[in-house]
């Protein structure tokens, strides 16, 4: 089922996911949100055919199979703490993984030892992060994938981000 908008939409918690972009196929989720997307804006895609993760390696999905999206921030400054958002972004989804997800720093998370997810941020005036999680099948050998219903974990997900990225800037500040 795609998690399109009307899907969507009606089962956010918070602020983030409003707006709400959704493509069946895109080059990446990164670069789907305008320039002026306002903080919070969600990003997600069935299938991208140029998905990356760090260091520009390959992300690999299977159409429908996974979770591809992108989360628009406008954090405070100083911009020297803004690196930080990648654990932000780990901890939000190892938490909706649930029991037995690890964090591999700098932006992987583990299932039972294997990589389930792993986070992209991107900065420049403002961070876009960028987030795959396997569900339902492991795209690639040796990869782990969660047994989960997608709209629920990307609903868990995007909750448990805005809050802390809530804790997180109450943190950061002059």
């Amino acid at each position: 089922m795609a998690l399109v908008p009307e899907l969507v939409v009606p089962q956010l918690r918070g602020s983030f996911g409003r707006p709400y972009l959704h493509a069946h196929e895109t080059a990446s989720t990164q670069r789907m949100p305008s320039e002026d997307a306002p903080h919070g804006t969600v990003a997600l895609a069935e299938h991208q055919t140029e998905g990356r993760g760090r260091l520009d390696r390959v992300w690999v999905d299977e159409a429908g199979a996974g979770l591809a999206l992108s989360i628009v921030l406008h954090p405070p400054p100083p911009v020297a703490r803004w690196p930080e958002l990648t654990l932000v972004a780990a901890e939000a989804v190892a938490g909706a993984i649930g029991a037995g997800a690890t964090i591999k720093d700098p932006n992987d998370v583990l299932l039972d030892g294997r990589k389930v997810a792993g986070i992209l941020a991107e900065a420049s005036g403002r961070v876009v992060l960028g987030i795959g999680v396997n569900v339902g099948s492991a795209p690639w050998p040796g990869a782990g994938f969660v047994a989960a219903d997608r709209l629920d974990l990307l609903v868990d997900i995007l909750d448990r981000l805005e809050r802390g990225y809530d804790r997180w800037a109450a943190t950061v500040g002059p």
